[in-house]
């Protein structure tokens, strides 16, 4: 056994490595990200010849998972909670067809919205899909997870799903491994009867999932993360996933002694569950996001002995923490230092010398001869343009929506009509967009802020580097109405110019705003030195 100091994310990483995985598929989003950057820069997965490299968007990346276990191999595909519904159409779709090799789907919540647009719990598309989930407490647990997640996967020839959450991807914690797994040989199946999904097909399909649910709980119930530990009086807490650290640091630290049914792992263990409730009056549910085990044990009637995050006993929104803990328990949690008056909050802004910086002084200077000033923004480092000092966005829904929105509001009359998106989000999600405002010649401008990389996440491998004029031109905008302009205070008047003139054109333009990444250019400079 060989001990490492880990990330919850790191960790996955390894357990998929040690696991036998042949491939990660991924696209990069907090705080999901450090599992791919693992094995991309790990020396056992380069030796093991683990295929790493990012896609293009979550969609892609599940769907070409499910490609290598159709050809026997085991794979992880990993996203943020957001990620997942980019890519649920698949996802659904797969839990029908089920698996050949093993298939683990990472997904990192974000409880608190740290770096995202909400806080919806992975959990949910488990139970809709009718796949098993897994939701580790701790860094090994997350380890362990993934390799009965992969035996779980191949078991029962179904996907499974690993749910973490942002404390446990990005808090370390010392991992021991367990004895590394060979890959899978090569070894496709053709079976169109199980991957084609044709309503006749389908159909009976569908009902061997059903007919699987009674297994799966079963499993849960045998779970070897299960875990129930006594205690005296009436009160108890079931605890899931992370939610059990929070109880047991409450428990230890004012010497309580309730009772505790640790729950990692889904569809619930209905018996344990039931004997539980049958034992105790006053029971608490610690979950980290949605009330689901809470709805789903109060049930119609509502059963009063349960307590938690829909009666208001637990924070409804938000990260739990032991504070919140305590005060669920019936005890005054240990009183901290408070934040002097004089300590404020910073926003988050662009780094100085960011590309983005210019361009929207640019488009700050091109849109003031207007009455309407709508400019529909995108995910990406670019969406702090939403704040001062440049307050240039209207709206940033999610992955892809600027251009889309810009062609719906132009369809409305709105002019102009404006969208910026960055280039690796306009190869994640925003061509097929600027497609459709292509075929019906929509009157919008869209700027594409191209800083050759994924900038947001760290500085990941773009999709599009070098390849998104082309594709622009592929997608059919006309040549003279793809723009090149520079970024820099040098050429500010010359850009605001190349905006205005393109605003008032009747038609699909699209303005490249190009320069490096400030973050990135400084390590491959860095890169070049050591060179």
């Amino acid at each position: 056994m060989k001990e490492s100091l880990l990330l919850g994310a790191e960790a996955v990483a390894l357990g998929a490595i040690d696991a036998g995985i042949s491939g990660v598929y991924a696209y990069p989003g907090t705080p999901s990200t450090e599992i791919t950057e693992y094995i991309q820069k790990s020396k056992d997965a380069k030796e093991k010849n683990i295929r790493s490299k990012w896609c293009s968007n979550e969609k892609t990346a599940y769907e070409a998972a499910l490609g290598m276990s159709y050809a026997g191999k085991r794979s992880i595909v990993c996203m943020k909670h957001v990620g997942l519904n980019a890519c649920a159409d698949a996802f659904m779709n797969s839990a029908i067809t089920g698996v050949h090799g093993g298939l683990v789907l990472v997904v990192a919540d974000d409880p608190s919205q740290h770096s995202s647009q909400n806080e919806q719990d992975s959990r949910y598309y488990g139970k809709f899909a009718l796949l098993p989930v897994l939701e580790p407490s701790t860094q090994q647990e997350a380890y362990e997870c993934v390799h009965y997640g992969l035996d779980l996967s191949e078991k029962y020839e179904l996907p499974c799903i690993l749910r973490i959450t942002t404390r446990l991807s990005h808090s370390r914690s010392v991992i021991s491994n367990r004895k590394k797994r060979e890959q899978n040989a090569f070894n496709p199946i053709y079976n169109p009867k199980k991957w084609i999904t044709l309503p006749g097909f389908a159909k009976p399909m569908y009902r061997s999932l059903v007919a699987k649910q009674d297994a799966l709980t079963s499993e849960a119930e045998n779970s070897p993360f299960l875990k129930l530990i006594e205690g005296t009086g009436k009160k108890a807490v079931i605890a899931c996933g992370l939610a059990y650290n929070y109880v047991m640091e409450i428990r230890q630290s004012y010497n309580l002694d309730f009772a505790v049914l640790k729950i990692s792992q889904y569809p619930l263990p209905n018996k344990q569950i039931a004997e539980f409730l049958n034992k105790y009056d006053d029971i608490l549910i610690a979950e980290e996001g949605y009330p689901i085990v809470e709805e789903y044990l109060r049930g119609f009637l509502n059963n009063p002995k349960i307590k938690g995050k829909l009666d208001g006993a637990l924070n409804r929104t938000g990260e739990l923490n032991p504070d919140v803990m305590a005060l669920a328990l019936g005890v005054e949690p240990i009183k901290t230092a408070e934040t002097p008056d004089f300590m404020v909050n910073r926003p988050p802004a662009l780094c100085k010398g960011c590309s983005h910086r210019d361009t929207f002084e640019a488009l700050n200077n091109a849109l003031s001869q207007y009455t309407e000033r709508h400019v529909f923004g995108d995910i990406g480092c670019y969406t702090l343009g939403a704040l001062k000092p440049f307050e240039s966005l209207a709206t940033t829904v999610d992955m892809g929506a600027s251009i889309t929105m810009a062609k719906g509001a132009a369809d409305a009359g709105l002019h102009p009509s404006v969208a910026v998106i960055g280039d690796s989000t306009f190869t994640h999600s925003g061509m097929p967009g600027l497609l459709d405002a292509v075929n019906e010649k929509s009157k919008m401008t869209v700027i594409i802020s191209d800083n050759s990389t994924t900038a947001m996440t760290g500085g990941q491998d773009s999709a599009g580097t070098s390849k998104i004029h082309l594709i622009c031109k592929g997608l059919g905008v006309e040549e003279e109405h793809i723009r090149v302009i520079v970024p820099l205070k040098a050429n500010l008047e010359k850009n605001i110019a190349i905006l205005k003139e393109e605003f008032e054109y009747n038609g699909v333009s699209v303005i490249l705003a190009q320069r490096e990444c400030v973050q990135t250019a400084i390590r491959n400079k860095k890169k070049q030195k050591k060179a």
